[in-house]
């Protein structure tokens, strides 16, 4: 948070001491420890760290589909970790786009009733058939996800999640499993929907080629932030190599 005169401006997203524990018997799991940072209205962040640094599980705390057992995470001005599960429901239902490794896509949908089943439960919704043009499945809209290669499955996955025009889009490893060429058209949707549409772009990632193009790179390391980058020229897609 920063001061101007008397008045106090909040970052869009901020995490204050958020700690998260699994208890497994007698045994307790440090998921998240002690985290903090701060993250502005429509930049896109990537948290990079190993496998086991607890990246997911803050990713799962920021999108409403886990709740910390300490500290803050304020999103827009609300302390998401006093919601109540219905209020969760809502938050993920309204504000949230998730984008998953392994696409998650309904198999006997098409495309085009995939990202309608999505566009469907948001009253601001974006048009699917759109959409789908816009990450280049224009001609894909009847085809079902078993007749799609893994890089288009991940694009329908990424129209469904922008097709409810969501303030905050939560991207788990989107790139992991595509060839080179499909994950940097991937990137080049996820960077255009933070350029163009104003959504702050999350993406975590164990890759730390890909921390060039983002505006803000959080390291993760044995479950807590160790060092936030701010990077004031994000490198251009087209010239990442990774």
């Amino acid at each position: 948070m920063v001061s101007k005169g008397s008045k106090q401006f909040m970052a869009y997203i901020e995490v204050r001491h958020s700690s998260k524990y699994y208890h497994m018997g007698e045994t307790t799991i440090v998921a998240n420890e002690n985290v903090n940072f701060e993250i502005e209205k429509g930049e896109l962040v990537i948290i990079l760290g190993s496998s086991g640094a607890g990246k997911s599980t803050l990713l799962n705390i920021l999108g409403g589909m886990d709740t910390n057992d300490e500290g803050e995470v304020i999103i827009d001005g609300v302390n998401i970790a006093e919601l109540s599960s219905h209020q969760l429901t809502n938050y993920r239902r309204d504000d949230v786009g998730f984008v998953f490794q392994f696409y998650n896509l309904v198999a006997n949908l098409t495309a085009k009733e995939n990202v309608e089943l999505a566009s469907e439960i948001v009253r601001d919704a974006m048009d699917p058939e759109e959409i789908l043009w816009q990450v280049g499945l224009g001609h894909r809209l009847n085809n079902f996800p078993a007749q799609l290669s893994g890089g288009e499955q991940q694009r329908v996955s990424i129209a469904r999640a922008v097709a409810k025009n969501p303030k905050i889009l939560l991207c788990d490893e989107p790139t992991g499993v595509l060839d080179y060429q499909t994950g940097k058209h991937v990137l080049q949707i996820l960077q255009d929907m933070s350029r163009k549409q104003g959504a702050t772009v999350i993406i975590v990632t164990h890759n730390t080629a890909l921390a060039p193009i983002a505006d803000r790179v959080i390291h993760m390391r044995d479950a807590t932030v160790k060092s936030v980058e701010v990077n004031p020229e994000p490198q251009d897609i087209a010239m990442l190599e990774y």
